[in-house]
């Protein structure tokens, strides 16, 4: 495993622009933030054993930069699956929350469906990525069970780091483990020890009021510390659930994957009813742009010295699928493989006149090339019709929600 690496420019600038906030219920301390329009209704974001709620900052700065209300929260220093209930809905009432829609990983998928079971009229919605149905493969795992709450710190951080893969990794994936394993180091013992307890504390998930069709897996294809087994249980309890893989991300792929991950995000969100409020974002300013591998939604936010940042948020096509950026006379190429999940989507998107005629005031048509689709944008449009590429990624985005989940 690589050393601990300083921490990346995006999450310096995530941490000057978003408020940690801390708020007491009883004697324990939970720690989280809050962004987006308070008008729209949640996606709280539950970590596993060895994240914080700093790991889901990718997803809290492009989600609520698109009208959506993001909570990320620390798991706090509970010892059972009963005061976890008891203590979130507590959370949640202090907040001034009531319906939810939660996204948790690994233990955090496990505490959401947990909360989803007892709590069912809070919960709308629930995304779960690499998670698990019940305790009993871990207490087995653990002979020491008995003794985690006196277990000294040093041995909790061994122990919770040798879960996660290590050797040669991929830039993206070596980079979320690195993000990882300094937020553990911040984790105290008390922090560490109440973790493992839970995902050794015996219970398993019993039947949900919530329909299947409000529940979307999403899981990574390389590899991952919850064994193949649990995931496969965890789909075959939930058969009408929406499926959303990604080939490679590892164990965090809300990090090394977190354009991927949030459009699967908003698509769910959307499936369920949650309606984005950009209009709400304080001083957004819309702009949008067609690059090679990616249709980019760019954010601008007046900072107080008034020069403009840009928040960039991106629906990503699969960057395995894209060719190389091709750049001839003025003109840029999106080709898109046979495989691709939006390929197979842009019959749809010029069958339509009117769809047909947008593109063509764009300067965007489709040409075959091998077997290929292909788009090519006229970059001399983009100035002039900014609100016709907003529509255009609207698009693509609405006809790959009929197939990427499928």
């Amino acid at each position: 495993m690589k050393g601990v690496s300083s921490a990346p420019g995006d999450y310096v600038y995530f941490k000057s622009q978003v408020p940690l906030h801390r708020i007491p219920i009883g004697t324990k301390q939970w720690r989280y933030y809050d962004f987006g329009p308070k008008a729209v209704p949640p996606l709280i974001c539950l970590p596993g054993t060895s994240g914080t709620a700093d790991v889901y900052y990718k997803q809290v700065m492009s989600l609520s930069m698109k009208g959506y209300r993001v909570i990320s929260i620390d798991i706090p220093h509970v010892w059972n699956h009963h005061e976890w209930i008891h203590g979130f809905e507590k959370f949640l009432d202090a907040i001034d929350v009531h319906h939810i829609h939660l996204y948790g990983t690994s233990l955090g998928g496990f505490l959401a469906q947990l909360f989803a079971q007892h709590r069912p009229r809070r919960v709308r919605s629930l995304i779960l990525s690499n998670a698990f149905l019940e305790t009993q493969r871990f207490s087995a795992s653990i002979p020491w069970v008995p003794i985690v709450s006196w277990t000294p710190s040093f041995l909790l951080k061994r122990y919770v780091l040798t879960g996660i893969r290590d050797g040669p990794l991929e830039p993206f994936i070596a980079d979320s483990v690195d993000f990882v394993v300094a937020q553990v180091e911040t984790l105290s013992r008390e922090a560490l020890a109440s973790r493992l307890n839970l995902t050794v504390d015996a219970a398993s998930i019993g039947p949900l009021l919530l329909s299947d069709s409000f529940i979307t897996i999403m899981d990574t294809n390389d590899y991952c510390a919850i064994p193949q087994h649990l995931k496969d249980q965890l789909s075959e309890k939930y058969p009408g659930a929406r499926r959303a893989h990604l080939k490679t991300g590892g164990d965090f792929p809300f990090l090394s994957r977190p354009d991927e991950v949030n459009l699967h995000i908003q698509l769910h969100l959307r499936r369920v009813g949650v309606e984005a409020r950009p209009e709400l974002v304080c001083g957004a300013n819309v702009v949008t742009a067609v690059s090679p591998s990616n249709i980019h939604c760019e954010l601008t936010k007046d900072s107080p010295n008034d020069d403009q940042t840009s928040l960039v948020g991106v629906i990503k096509v699969r960057e395995s699928e894209v060719c190389e950026e091709q750049k001839n006379g003025g003109k840029v190429s999106v080709c898109l493989g046979a495989k691709s999940d939006v390929s197979e989507d842009l019959d749809d998107l010029f069958e339509d006149d009117k769809n047909r005629s947008l593109a063509s005031d764009l300067g965007i048509t489709e040409t075959s090339q091998s077997g290929e689709k292909r788009v090519d944008h006229n970059q001399e449009h983009e100035e002039t019709h900014p609100e016709s590429l907003g529509v255009l990624q609207e698009m693509l985005l609405s006809t790959a929600s009929g197939d990427v989940l499928a």
